[in-house]
C-alpha cells in the first residue's frame, strides 16, 4: 500500500564534494529539491523574527548598514564560542524546519523529495528522512574546485573548513547510498539509477 506523501531523499557531502551538482540533476528529473543551506541564509536576511533574536543575541554588527546578514562579523563570535553557537542555531533552525514542513505540504503529491543540506543525521535519526545519499570526492579533486569557486579564499583557509566538516569516515556511516564524484566519474547514470529505485520504492513496484 502506498505511504502517504513523499519520500524523503537527504543529500548530503563536504565542500567541494558536489552535492549541489548531483541535486542539479534531479531537478533536471523533475524531483523538488529543498536547499536547507540557502534557505537558512535567505530566512535569516528576511524573517523579523530571527533578525531581532539574532541582533539580541550578537549585536547591531550581525547585521550590516544595508540590512544584510554580516556572516563575516557572526563567523567570528560563534565559532570560538560553542554556547553561542548553539544558541544561534536555536534561533535559526526551528524557522527552517518551519520552512521545511511548508515546503513539504506543497509538494506532498509528488513520489519523492530530496532535501541538500551540509549537516545531515542518519535516515530516520532525529528527522523524517527516508534516504540519505552521500556524494564523495578525492581531496585534490574537491579543494580544485574550490579554488576556482571561491577564489578569494586561500588553501590554507580551504582547508580549515573541509577539517572542521565531519570526516568522509563519518558521512559513510549515514550513508544509504553513495555517488563517487570525481571529474571522471559517470554521475548521471548514478542519478538516473537512484531515480529509479526512489520512484519505484513510492510506487511499490
Amino acid at each position: 500500500m502506498e505511504s502517504s506523501g513523499p519520500i524523503q531523499v537527504g543529500v548530503t557531502g563536504g565542500i567541494g564534494a558536489g552535492k549541489s551538482v548531483v541535486c542539479q540533476l534531479f531537478r533536471c528529473l523533475g524531483v523538488p529539491v529543498y536547499d536547507a543551506d540557502q534557505r537558512a541564509k535567505w530566512l535569516t536576511n528576511n524573517d523579523p523574527f530571527i533578525r531581532k533574536e539574532v541582533i539580541d543575541l550578537l549585536g547591531p554588527e550581525s547585521f550590516t548598514k544595508a540590512g544584510d546578514y554580516n556572516r563575516q562579523f557572526v563567523a567570528s563570535k560563534v565559532f570560538k564560542d560553542s554556547t553561542l553557537l548553539y544558541r544561534l542555531n536555536q534561533i535559526i533552525h526551528p524557522r527552517v524546519f518551519e520552512d521545511t514542513e511548508k515546503w513539504l505540504q506543497r509538494h506532498e503529491s509528488q513520489p519523492y523529495v530530496v532535501k541538500e543540506a551540509a549537516l545531515m543525521n542518519k535516515a530516520g535519526e532525529n528527522n523524517t528522512l527516508d534516504f540519505v545519499v552521500v556524494v564523495k570526492a578525492d581531496m585534490e579533486v574537491r579543494l580544485a574546485r574550490i579554488k576556482v569557486r571561491d577564489s578569494f579564499r586561500s588553501e590554507e583557509e580551504i582547508k580549515s573548513i573541509i577539517q572542521r566538516q565531519i570526516s568522509d569516515e563519518e558521512r559513510a556511516l549515514i550513508a544509504d547510498f553513495t555517488i563517487k564524484n570525481n571529474d571522471d566519474s559517470p554521475l548521471i547514470p548514478a542519478v538516473n539509477q537512484l531515480h529509479t529505485f526512489f520512484f519505484a520504492s513510492k510506487i511499490g513496484i
